[in-house]
């Protein structure tokens, strides 16, 4: 799977999940060529978003949530994914 597939299900499966106000998803890919992690061809992420759905959740709660949310492509496309979740407002 190309990595922009990967984004665009990524997105998919965070806009079901989470029906986000804001959304990025960066393919941080590049920066890791050669590291042990991306030899089996998995891509590194780093996800913003900006979601209702995160009310009275604190940090872990959150990323455990997007974690939930990709499921099964947290062990087939994705090998690495830093998170920024918060509520609408939250600086």
């Amino acid at each position: 799977m190309s990595n922009e597939t990967r984004i665009a299900t990524i997105r998919a499966a965070l806009e079901t999940a989470f029906n986000p106000e804001a959304l990025e998803i960066i393919d941080d890919s590049a920066r890791h060529a050669g590291h042990a992690g991306a030899r089996d061809g998995r891509g590194h992420f780093k996800v913003k978003i900006v979601a209702g759905a995160f009310a009275g959740q604190g940090l872990l709660v959150r990323h455990r949530a997007v974690y939930a949310a990709l499921g099964t492509l947290m062990e087939t496309d994705i090998h690495a994914l830093q998170i920024e979740a918060k509520l609408p407002g939250e600086q």
